[in-house]
């Protein structure tokens, strides 16, 4: 009886193998670059609302010139075009490790318990955040407040217990967003290396703070009606 023989190992062709990698390098990047952008996004709108709690006429100033500027539809639509990019580069990303049954991320952070937990529950952040812009949208951009009534109608929204939970809850899930987002964005665009991988970390736990707890303040104020 002949011996069977071993069937070699069947190898990628190198122009595939490039390929994949080129491919996987740029949804990478792609991911990062759309995050890093939302981050932009949040700061900006987080300045835009730290006077509607202390000088609610210059908050109102501030949104009906917003919403009578020309470029502003440009932008709302490459803001929803980066935010989808985002969040299918993301889901594809999350349904990829699963299946290949990655845990390193959370190995390699055995001593980091944030760090650890933000990188699990990543995915559900990321529901709830999708979950609060919807509710947010449909309550506040379709259809839009009038001129002058923006600070009434969000006062309006937040005194009700559900929206003031949601509108908490996105704020809170998007902090630990970023906690986990910003250090592995750089990671992603190979800006981390040993010497300054410190500073963004515990810059970008800086900025999870700032942004997450700015949002949080700002909505349980106007539920409370401060500055009316």
């Amino acid at each position: 009886m002949r011996p069977l023989k071993e069937r070699p190992d069947r190898q990628i062709p190198p122009f595939a193998a490039f390929a994949r990698m080129t491919l996987t390098s740029t949804i990478r990047n792609a991911n990062a670059l759309s995050g890093l952008s939302l981050v932009l996004f949040l700061q900006v709108h987080l300045g835009g609302l730290t006077s509607v709690l202390g000088a609610p006429a210059s908050f109102e100033a501030y949104a009906s010139g917003l919403h009578h500027n020309l470029w502003l539809k440009p932008l709302e639509l490459g803001l929803g075009l980066t935010s989808f990019l985002h969040i299918s580069l993301s889901l594809q990303k999350a349904l990829r490790n699963r299946q290949a049954g990655n845990t390193a991320d959370l190995v390699s952070r055995r001593g980091e318990p944030l760090a650890a937990w933000a990188s699990r529950s990543k995915t559900i952040a990321g529901v709830i955040t999708l979950g609060f812009i919807g509710l947010h949208l449909q309550q506040l951009r379709f259809p839009r407040p009038l001129d002058g009534h923006e600070r009434e109608a969000l006062v309006h929204v937040l005194q009700q217990p559900f929206s003031l939970a949601m509108y908490c809850l996105g704020a809170l899930a998007i902090g630990l967003h970023l906690v986990h987002g910003a250090e592995a964005a750089h990671r992603s665009l190979g800006w981390l290396d040993p010497s300054n991988k410190s500073s963004i970390r515990f810059g970008g736990r800086m900025l999870a703070a700032l942004v997450s707890g700015g949002f949080l303040l700002i909505s349980l104020g106007l539920a409370l009606d401060v500055g009316a």
